[in-house]
């Protein structure tokens, strides 16, 4: 298969790609979609999201998964890379009429082989609770737009939680229900509960409990994201002014912040072990942030557009602190619920919840293993042994490397591997070659532009701006902008500022239903004036520094694997012990078998 590219050249859609632990087989027969494609746009329609739960039914195949498709929502039964599903028979089809499903998510601590929770969130606010096995339970909140009227653009249960779950919100607001609970019949009047830097908290002003329990509103611009952390102590939150802020999540405390390089963030996730934080967004990149430290330890840059969505494979990362290794049980086992792969991650460590002087995670020396596999394919064995673990230091299980994937609007998918070298590196000291300073050093060197858009142009930068005698482009379409000899413009304040704080150029309304800004639904009153200035000064304030570092103070990292496995644009990754799972835009869903799992007939 392939897709034309620029200047006719056709580009190859892979089945297959390798790597150091063997090679990835796409299983054709394995592919998942709406049983009839007709009459689908891509162009307008909700990003294509994936959810995952597994019921012990007794069957062959126990996983349940969820996407949504344009205006409709289809449950299958799946099969992974044992059997081709039967798409003629899904379990739930739901079709919706003046509304889209935007997200969804299982309850992974209520469910039975015959009865599972499932919420969606959809474009004009309104949030849904079924059961998609039962179709006994249908429940609607925020029905008359009374709470939000913005669309749905992340939802969560809350971690050992039965019944509360976060929604968050185009507005820039996020808001805690109890499934429970009904939702009033008037506005809801709320008064301050907590506040702090770019965010407040606030409860719901009525005689009698009712949803929402709280909202939070957080930064500037919409919320694309967030994610709890291993342990569940921890929310990670992503917004449209490009800030990643960690919160304590039962105190509501800010603990930990950063900032993107250009534009917002569009995706977060935490690593198995709950030690760090990767992101994705419209700068093209990708951005490790460590939660010890609480700093930028690296970044990435494989794609050619925006970032959609980023997640950790736990099944070939290998962590071990120390020199003495605790080796228990299937990779499963170690991870906790492995029915949990949208977060690519499963139950944390409890050394998250120890904290220093200052707030932060005191550092843990004590053993802990994520995964006996490392991505070289080295398979690592032992048992465990309460009063003595202790394995030579000259053995595989030292290392540190944690592989994550990402996947963009430049249909491609892209795998990292995070090793012990980059995050051990201190901050500010010069790249090397070996993680790609020499292409950004380049005075000629440019990061590829994006070919995610139809109609991409060459020249259709907004504007320039000078600093040390060098020029930069910078693009508010999506697309790469290119960096004259990145490293001596170190020192412009550009990349802090958002694109929302430019003026619009006539090349750049052409793009503006791709790109969402920040202060586009805002008044022009004074007061919102003020906070727009106080938000753009303290991002250059943190230009320079540990939450937001110039390009040549932090590691460059280059994907192990950068593939274009898509005819549209990627939209969701999902990591499983047999495999890889993506889906784009037209609503395809597609399975790639880790090395070793193919399976090529449909027994």
């Amino acid at each position: 298969m392939a897709a034309q590219g620029e200047g006719g050249r056709r580009d190859e859609i892979k089945t297959h790609f390798g790597t150091p632990e063997g090679s990835y087989k796409l299983m054709h027969h394995s592919e998942y979609s709406k049983p009839n494609r007709a009459g689908f746009n891509g162009q307008t329609n909700p990003p294509v999201k994936k959810s995952f739960i597994t019921v012990n039914d007794g069957s062959a195949s126990t996983d349940r998964f969820c996407f949504n498709v344009g205006k409709e929502l289809y449950v299958y039964t799946y099969r992974g890379v044992r059997k081709a599903p039967d798409l003629s028979k899904p379990i739930d089809k739901r079709v919706y009429k003046g509304t889209l499903p935007t997200c969804h998510d299982f309850n992974l601590h209520v469910k039975s082989p015959d009865s599972v929770l499932l919420l969606i969130g959809f474009s004009a606010g309104q949030v849904q609770l079924i059961d998609p096995i039962k179709k006994e339970i249908s429940k609607l909140y925020n029905e008359e737009h009374l709470t939000d009227k913005t669309k749905v653009t992340c939802i969560k249960w809350v971690p050992h939680s039965p019944n509360q779950f976060l929604v968050s919100h185009g507005s820039g607001q996020m808001y805690l229900y109890n499934e429970e609970l009904p939702c009033g019949q008037a506005p809801p009047h709320y008064q301050p509960f907590k506040q702090g830097d770019g965010f407040a908290v606030y409860t719901c002003k009525t005689k009698n409990t009712r949803n929402p329990l709280y909202r939070w509103v957080i930064g500037q611009g919409a919320i694309n994201e967030f994610a709890f952390s291993p342990c569940s102590n921890y929310l990670a939150v992503v917004g449209q002014d490009g800030h990643l802020r960690i919160f304590q999540y039962n105190t509501m405390e800010l603990i930990g912040t950063m900032k993107s390089f250009f534009g917002g963030l569009l995706c977060v996730c935490w690593s198995p072990d709950g030690k760090y934080i990767v992101t994705g967004g419209e700068d093209d990149l990708v951005t490790v942030w460590s939660f010890h430290e609480n700093r930028v330890v690296c970044r990435g840059h494989g794609h050619k557009s925006w970032v959609n969505m980023v997640v950790f494979d736990p099944y070939t990362s290998c962590v071990v602190n120390g020199s003495t290794a605790d080796v228990n049980g299937s990779s499963v086992d170690m991870l906790g619920n492995s029915s949990q792969p949208e977060q690519g991650v499963g139950e944390g460590s409890n050394h998250i919840g120890k904290r220093d002087s200052h707030g932060f995670p005191a550092q843990d020396h004590s053993p802990s293993v994520i995964t006996p596999q490392h991505p070289n394919g080295r398979q690592i064995s032992g048992t465990h042994n309460a009063s003595s673990s202790t394995l030579d230091t000259s053995t595989a299980l030292t290392c540190i490397s944690y592989r994550f994937g990402s996947v963009g609007q430049d249909t491609e998918l892209c795998l990292w591997d995070l090793t012990e070298d980059i995050l051990k590196q201190p901050y500010g000291k010069p790249r090397t070659s070996s993680v790609g300073l020499t292409a950004l050093n380049s005075s000629s060197a440019s990061l590829p532009r994006s070919n995610s858009l139809p109609n991409s142009q060459k020249s259709n930068s907004v504007g320039y701006v000078v600093g040390n005698d060098v020029s930069i482009n910078a693009y508010a379409d999506g697309h790469s902008h290119p960096i004259q000899n990145a490293v001596m413009n170190a020192n412009s304040k550009f990349a802090t500022l958002s694109v929302s704080d430019r003026k619009e150029g006539a090349e750049k309304k052409e793009h503006k239903r791709n790109f969402s800004l920040a202060a586009r639904n805002s008044d022009k009153s004074s007061v919102v004036k003020s906070n727009n200035n106080r938000v753009q000064d303290n991002a250059m304030k943190m230009y320079g520094t540990m939450a937001c570092p110039r390009l040549d103070q932090v590691p460059m990292l280059e994907p192990l694997v950068c593939k274009k496995v898509s005819h549209e644009r990627l939209t969701s990754l999902t990591f499983r012990e047999d495999c890889i799972v993506t889906a784009c835009q037209e609503g395809i869903v597609l399975t790639w078998a880790r090395p070793g799992k193919a399976v090529t007939d449909d027994t």
